[in-house]
């Protein structure tokens, strides 16, 4: 080979590996933004089951102490 094909060659090397980084990138984007909406509905349904607990269990509150008069 001669060395402006070579240097041809590793120039669309160089353009496939950016093309490659470019599509990682949105990528990697789209994954960040989907576990973010993830994180937001496990908190909402995190709090929807400690509220159930709450009204599941019976509160109990202890009688006031007999005053002394």
């Amino acid at each position: 080979m001669s060395w402006p094909r070579d240097a041809f060659e590793a120039l669309r090397q160089i353009v496939l590996i950016e093309n490659r980084i470019n599509t990682m990138t949105y990528a990697v984007k789209e994954l960040a933004l989907t576990c973010q909406e993830m994180d937001r509905r496990w908190i909402r349904v995190e709090a929807k089951f400690e509220l159930l607990e709450r009204m599941a269990t019976p509160s109990r509150r202890a009688l006031p102490e007999k005053s002394e008069k």
